[in-house]
């Protein structure tokens, strides 16, 4: 089975100068922990839940602080024709939970470990991706 068949399509994204309110206001509207930050449609970064309460609001940051100033730009991205079984082990090496899918050098879509999960085939490799995300000492995002 492809990443293609699995992954989200219709994804929320950010700008780099969008505020991290905003960021927490996406996040609680679709109900997901993460948001890609994109100029045109190249992403250039990730901001998640624990980007904004480590990076942000631990340090005593306002809710005004520009989502450039603490998302992940280290990405780890798979492609649409990827296998899901490769993505999750991707995920599970790199212990991320959602992997954006990169086509054309654009943004398509996101593939999350509950996407994968929901396909009975898949349920294994989602499995032992989250056990091995899960381990501690890792970096959970």
């Amino acid at each position: 089975m492809k990443v293609r068949d699995i992954m989200s399509k219709d994804i929320a994204s950010l700008r780099s100068d969008d505020t991290i309110e905003r960021a927490a206001q996406l996040m609680k509207q679709y109900d997901c922990g993460s948001i890609p930050v994109c100029t045109n449609d190249k992403v250039i970064g990730i901001v998640t839940d624990r980007d904004i309460a480590v990076r942000s609001v631990a340090s005593g940051q306002d809710n005004h602080q520009r989502v450039g100033d603490v998302m992940t730009t280290n990405l780890v991205v798979g492609s649409p024709e990827m296998d899901v079984r490769d993505a999750a082990r991707l995920m599970s090496d790199r212990q991320i939970r959602r992997l954006p899918i990169i086509e054309n050098n654009s943004l398509v879509g996101i593939v999350a470990l509950g996407d994968i999960s929901l396909e009975p085939s898949e349920q294994n490799s989602a499995e032992q991706a989250l056990k091995n995300i899960s381990e501690p000492g890792g970096h959970i995002r």
